[in-house]
């Protein structure tokens, strides 16, 4: 990389036990530390992309204050419609094309029970639930870059609609996939085919979710990646697992979700090291490889049934020590063009300089 090409990532820092006003504060003070927001025209529509992988509260998915506050932010900037959508996990919504049996579960009910619908409908935003628009509303698209999905992805066809997407995904450990960040948050798009793709051809899942990202619509289209983080998800995920509440937590924001995530997975691992053996142990089954196959198998027959699950891939361990062994992560770097240098930027002097240093240092590659 020549010098001055350093990607920056934003960190805002959230006091523990601190109030919502403070949070709201923090993602403002991240979101415009990180854009000038030049991108956004007066009247232009903006689709929020959250984690809304279930209906269980923060940090098990996207916290509803951060939300909240973007919408706030950006109708303040001169947006028009403000959009914020998802489409659960298989556990708990199922599309079909089946008409005997094509829709099951609700994401709209998911998101009011996480508090992140009332957040959105206080600062004058919409919502939207993918399935609930049907089978046809879904194009197809084609990664830009990588070659391990054998069709075309299915992405919902709001997302041609809107001019703007900005992704807020959660810090989250992923009791498949290793962690639960920016990049693995693409799956929320997908129609049920593609996730059936993707999980019953295991050997690449990896590879095929860093590939998903460089589809051309969010290539275009998404401006902003921003966490709250100031509660990780450190053991288990995506729904249930160990919550750990720092005493610095953060806001974290980036243009590239490539660099997003990279600090996001330094955070989480530096989360992790804080806690006990027996929670990263024995409460954490992303660790054995007979857990991941067998939870995975188990997606596969809630997506296309047994003879599906039986003929499933086996998916590869993504237990990521480092962030530099992070399967996710290794190949986004190829397919984004070269692994970014992080430069760590503080939104102000709240950060402690400290913890700035130490997220600096585990995403400085050894090699640089």
């Amino acid at each position: 990389m020549q010098p001055g090409s350093a990607t920056r990532v934003v960190l805002a820092r959230v006091a523990f036990g601190c109030c919502e006003d403070d949070v709201r504060a923090a993602v403002r003070a991240a979101a415009e530390s990180t854009t000038d927001f030049s991108w956004l025209s007066k009247g232009d529509s903006v689709f929020i992309k959250p984690a809304l992988n279930s209906g269980i509260p923060y940090p098990r998915t996207t916290s509803p204050i951060a939300v909240g506050a973007m919408v706030e932010l950006l109708k303040e900037k001169g947006a028009g419609r403000v959009v914020v959508g998802d489409m659960s996990g298989i556990e708990h919504v199922k599309l079909s094309l089946d008409m005997l049996d094509e829709l099951r579960g609700s994401s709209r009910s998911l998101m009011e029970a996480t508090g992140m619908s009332a957040a959105v409908q206080e600062a004058n935003g919409e919502t939207h639930f993918f399935e609930e628009a049907g089978w046809e509303a879904f194009h197809e698209e084609t990664p830009r870059s990588g070659f391990h999905w054998d069709k075309g992805i299915m992405m919902p066809d709001i997302l041609k609609q809107v001019d703007h997407i900005i992704l807020m995904p959660r810090c989250s450990r992923h009791a498949l996939t290793g962690n639960s960040l920016g990049l693995k948050a693409v799956v929320g798009y997908w129609r049920t085919d593609s996730r059936v793709e993707c999980h019953q051809n295991a050997r690449t899942m990896y590879e095929k979710i860093a590939e998903a990202n460089t589809v051309e619509t969010l290539m275009e289209k998404q401006r902003l990646v921003l966490s709250a983080a100031d509660a990780v998800l450190a053991t288990f995920g995506p729904d249930f697992g160990h919550p750990l509440w720092p005493d610095n937590g953060l806001i974290i924001a980036s243009e590239s979700v490539v660099a997003h995530d990279m600090i996001s997975l330094a955070w989480l691992l530096e989360n992790r090291h804080q806690m006990s053996p027996f929670w990263k142990l024995y409460v954490d089954p992303c660790i054995w490889k007979w857990s991941v196959n067998l939870g995975n198998r188990y997606i596969v027959y809630r997506l296309n049934g047994i003879k599906a699950a039986l003929c499933s891939q086996n998916l590869p361990r993504n237990n990521a020590r480092t962030i530099w062994h992070d399967r996710i992560l290794n190949h986004a770097y190829r397919v984004f063009g070269g692994r970014p240098v992080v430069a760590v930027v503080a939104a102000d002097q709240t950060v402690p300089a400290d913890l700035k240093n130490r997220l600096t240092e585990m995403t400085t590659h050894p090699g640089d």
